[in-house]
């Protein structure tokens, strides 16, 4: 019940932050079996979809640095964007927010990811991350700036 109720946010998260549908499928299985396995540990005073966004979160975490120690990160972009719906394909702002999304670092995409996309509020985000509010604001600020200025860049926006 939970993994139809949460796999395609868990997905699309995943997906944004590693731009490959076959590594997001990963993370995102590994992610509901780390949450099987320590749910025990879930204390439920707190809301269980944050609770497996940070264990998303550091899944995705995990499975870059990984790759960082096994070789330098060499950026190939996707021929075409692999979607698990089919309305974001054919969704002509999802392909220039995905473009954009492509081109920010890490700790940019996630926060527009949490926000703009999922809709969490600063303090679930900050959670999630395990970052102080006032942090996940001025990232977020930033990260805005930057993607609006990328948007721009590829005549999306006026």
């Amino acid at each position: 019940m939970l993994v139809a109720r949460y796999e395609k946010p868990i997905f699309n998260t995943a997906y944004r932050m590693v731009k490959n549908f076959d590594d997001a499928s990963d993370i995102t299985q590994n992610a509901f079996i780390k949450a099987y396995e320590k749910i025990d540990t879930f204390n439920p005073s707190y809301k269980f979809f944050n609770w497996l966004y940070k264990i998303t979160v550091n899944e995705t975490l995990n499975l870059i640095n990984s790759r960082k120690r096994q070789r330098e990160f060499e950026y190939d972009p996707p021929a075409r964007l692999p979607s698990p719906e089919d309305d974001l394909e054919l969704n002509e702002m999802g392909h220039y927010l995905q473009t954009a999304l492509d081109t920010m670092s890490y700790d940019q995409r996630i926060v527009i990811v949490l926000k703009h996309l999922l809709l969490l509020p600063y303090s679930e985000i900050a959670d999630i991350l395990g970052l102080p509010e006032k942090t996940v604001k001025s990232r977020l600020f930033s990260a805005r700036h930057v993607l609006r200025k990328e948007l721009l860049k590829q005549g999306y926006m006026r």
